[in-house]
């Protein structure tokens, strides 16, 4: 999100929340300017890494953007756009720690393969870029089955929930989230057995 204006003291917030949403990107641009860094602030403590914090504060922008149209003028909107922050930083850490958790469920160490009971092995998962080798491994299921893993999983829906949205009887989704997980775990124990297996193989035409 480039931000190419400077704020203007002359201009109050609501003024600028009011040529915002009637679609000057001018006045979206001096609300970043004016609050990017105490958002960023907001996103670093949560995050702890300055690359992720800028991207995080790149997304909570845009989603308050989304939302800039149900803010009540009556409040103070620093204060809405701080609570806004923390709140989407929040939901990202449940995200994040829920793809560990899934990953962390869904490969026992000592299933990995033979060869995973070495040390060098064992500490290969941990090292391993866990959200990229759980979204690999996703890719890798039938639609039927990624779904109903990612809403039950990643987005913590019900079965009642699921089986609504989905137009199934809760029976079937049950089958579903079950043969997913099975089908995750055996996604991800094959990524690995194969970034084992380049590995051994760079190893041995050094």
């Amino acid at each position: 999100m480039l931000v190419s204006s400077a704020p203007s003291s002359s201009e109050s917030t609501d003024e600028l929340i009011e040529r915002c949403l009637a679609g000057d990107e001018r006045a979206w641009d001096r609300i970043v300017t004016q609050h990017w860094r105490r958002v960023f602030n907001v996103a670093y403590k949560f995050v702890g890494r300055h690359d992720v914090a800028e991207d995080l504060t790149q997304e909570i922008f845009l989603k308050i953007f989304r939302a800039l149209g149900t803010f009540d003028r009556r409040a103070n909107f620093q204060t809405w756009l701080i609570s806004v922050s923390r709140n989407l930083c929040i939901d990202h850490y449940r995200s994040v720690r829920k793809e560990r958790e899934l990953v962390d469920r869904s490969v026992d160490a000592e299933d990995v393969s033979p060869v995973s009971h070495e040390p060098d092995a064992l500490t290969a998962l941990e090292r391993s870029d866990r959200r990229v080798l759980l979204h690999r491994a996703l890719e890798r299921l039938p639609d039927t089955l990624r779904t109903a893993v990612l809403m039950r999983d990643i987005q913590e829906q019900s079965y009642r929930e699921i089986a609504q949205a989905l137009d199934l009887p809760e029976g079937t989704v049950k089958s579903r989230i079950n043969r997913g997980r099975h089908e995750l775990a055996r996604q991800i124990r094959r990524l690995i057995s194969e970034a084992e297996a380049r590995s051994t193989q760079a190893g041995s035409q050094e």
